[in-house]
C-alpha cells in the first residue's frame, strides 16, 4: 500500500504519497499485462506523469518505456492496404524498366559494333551545332 505524509508549508498543505516496494511492483506487472499507463494512474491515484515509469526504470523492466500502441480505423487499415499494393506494382513496374533501358543499352552497344556506328550520337543528341558533337 501506500503511505502518506502531510507537511505544512506557508500556509498550503501538500501530500506526498509514498509507495511501499510491493505495490510499485504490482502496478508493473499490471502494466506488462497489458494495462496502460493513464489507465494505472487514475485506478491507483496516481499524480505523478512519470511516477509509472520511475518503477518501469528502477525494476528493469525499460522494455516497457515508450510503448506505443497503434489503433487504426477500418478505412485506414483499407488504404494502408492499397498503399502497399500500389508501393509493390511501382517497384515492379521501376524494375520492368530498367531491365528493358539495359536491353536497349545493349542492343545499341551490339549494332553499333556490328554495323560500325555510333546511333546515340546520331540520333540521341537531336541536330548539333556545326562540327560540335557531344
Amino acid at each position: 500500500g501506500q503511505t502518506k505524509i502531510r507537511l505544512n508549508m506557508t500556509k498550503t498543505v501538500r501530500e506526498f504519497k509514498r509507495y511501499s516496494i510491493g505495490f510499485k511492483k504490482h502496478v508493473v506487472e499490471e502494466l506488462e499485462s497489458g494495462s496502460s499507463y493513464s489507465y494505472l494512474q487514475k485506478k491507483y491515484g496516481i499524480r505523478g506523469s512519470e511516477t509509472i515509469q520511475k518503477w518501469v526504470r528502477s525494476l528493469g523492466r525499460d522494455h516497457l518505456l515508450n510503448k506505443t500502441v497503434r489503433i487504426e480505423t477500418v478505412d485506414e487499415k483499407r488504404r494502408l492496404r492499397e498503399l502497399e499494393e500500389e508501393n509493390r506494382k511501382l517497384k515492379a513496374a521501376l524494375a520492368d524498366s530498367v531491365v528493358a533501358n539495359h536491353m536497349l543499352e545493349t542492343l545499341i552497344k551490339v549494332a553499333n559494333e556490328e554495323y560500325g556506328t555510333d546511333l546515340k550520337k546520331n540520333f540521341g543528341s537531336g541536330p548539333s551545332p556545326k562540327g560540335k558533337g557531344r
